[in-house]
């Protein structure tokens, strides 16, 4: 089993794509540890506000069978297949962090985005605040204390989810 970190995310009816999601990722990786969900502005283009959070969980899968799985996810609840990176969408499920992993194929991990979105590092930080990244020395509490919180706004919000009657 190797413990994984997921950024969601949402900003076309988030409330009803990604409970569902949730769902899906519950079925394929069992037990979900989820942040708290934070709203905020769309970041690299004009868009509605998104939902994101953080989402831990262990997989039995390798980086590439996770990788598939979380992309089978996304096209199943409405992502587009050839969507552009800077835009809408329905969910958005990026693997942050696989166990103590650094490459960069088949995807760059610990994802880059971690140390430069506050919608990725505040949740991530919250849920694991003494977690280092693999290949750094900082826990994740101290760099969300040094972020620029300046640059990227983003607030709690309520959100409430359990798994669908079927899985419980």
């Amino acid at each position: 089993m190797t413990r994984i970190y997921i950024s969601v995310g949402s900003n076309i009816s988030p409330r009803e794509n990604i409970p569902p999601a949730l769902d899906d990722l519950f079925r394929h990786f069992g037990p979900l540890t989820l942040s708290r969900v934070f709203e905020s502005e769309a970041v690299g283009f004009d868009g509605d506000n998104f939902l994101n959070f953080v989402v831990a969980c262990d997989s039995k899968l390798s980086l590439a069978g996770t990788a598939t799985a979380l992309r089978q996810i996304e096209l199943a609840h409405g992502r587009a297949p050839n969507a552009r990176k800077f835009s809408s969408r329905t969910v958005d499920l990026d693997l942050l962090l696989f166990g103590e992993i650094q490459c960069q194929q088949p995807l760059v991990l610990p994802r880059p985005e971690i140390r430069f979105n506050a919608f990725v590092l505040w949740p991530l930080a919250e849920l694991a605040p003494e977690l280092v990244m693999p290949g750094d020395d900082t826990p994740l509490s101290q760099r969300w204390q040094d972020f620029d919180k300046t640059q990227q706004k983003l607030w709690p919000v309520a959100f409430h989810w359990l798994p669908s009657g079927d899985m419980q």
